[in-house]
């Protein structure tokens, strides 16, 4: 059975799409079969991919108009497929809202399809709404990554809350991956200090690997592209690297 995780914080702009894109290619790269999900409405991943929604994604599939088949995407990684979103999505939370089982839609979905893949991986929205507790609901594990930026943890107390409210009512095996620290200045002493704070708070959670700011990680999006892609030599894509290769280590799958 492959291993879903869910890539959450509700505070935007700290790096969970591009974790989700190039962790995911990293792990492509390493021979798994991964596939991508873009739960949020904005539509990171999948623009981020250079894909569209044309073909439907995820609000299509929750709708009953279209399938898993439909939905799911090859990209030009070999190995790395996606689900896209597209603008549709912010409408979800609402129609969601009255079903009974409104919580575990992305779960009965994805359920039929985890044994396909090694990973699964779910972009979440900058939220702790109805779409990230589905992907919570769905996934076994949480990597949160965390900016090392002033107020850095700031909302993280909130979200290790909802995580044990999924954990206590609709996902009891919900686990941490770990937290990633992102966008590290290394002459910034405020990075400095927040890492040492994060890993003073949550020493066996945090990830040895640390995400650098990094020019040509910011630029690859644009182009559609994972960093892996963009500029293989580049700081951004040593550092992923390096995070596919502790993920799998912790897994014991390297």
């Amino acid at each position: 059975m492959g291993k879903i995780i869910a890539v959450a914080n509700q505070k935007g702009g700290v790096g969970k799409t591009t974790t989700t894109i190039n962790l995911g290619a990293c792990l492509a790269q390493n021979l798994n079969r991964v596939l991508l999900v873009d739960m949020d409405p904005q539509s990171n991943t999948t623009s981020g991919l250079g894909k569209d929604s044309s073909s439907g994604g995820v609000y299509e599939l929750f709708s009953g108009t279209k399938t898993l088949e439909d939905v799911i995407t090859r990209t030009d990684i070999e190995q790395l497929y996606l689900i896209p979103a597209n603008v549709n999505l912010t409408a979800a939370e609402l129609e969601l809202a009255p079903l009974e089982d409104r919580e575990k839609v992305l779960k009965y979905f994805l359920m039929e399809i985890v044994d396909e893949y090694d990973y699964i991986i779910i972009d979440c929205p900058p939220s702790l709404g109805l779409l990230t507790v589905n992907a919570l609901t769905a996934a076994h594990s949480v990597l949160i990554p965390l900016q090392c930026e002033y107020y850095a943890m700031e909302g993280l107390g909130q979200l290790t809350k909802t995580i044990q409210l999924i954990r206590e009512d609709l996902n009891s095996s919900l686990k941490l991956e770990g937290i990633l620290l992102t966008m590290f200045t290394k002459s910034n002493n405020l990075s400095k200090e927040v890492v040492r704070q994060i890993n003073e708070y949550f020493p066996k959670e945090v990830f040895k690997t640390i995400i650098p700011r990094n020019v040509r990680l910011s630029e690859a999006p644009s182009y559609g592209m994972p960093i892996t892609i963009y500029d293989k030599s580049s700081v951004g894509a040593a550092s992923y690297s390096l995070l596919a290769q502790e993920l799998l280590e912790r897994q014991g799958a390297a």
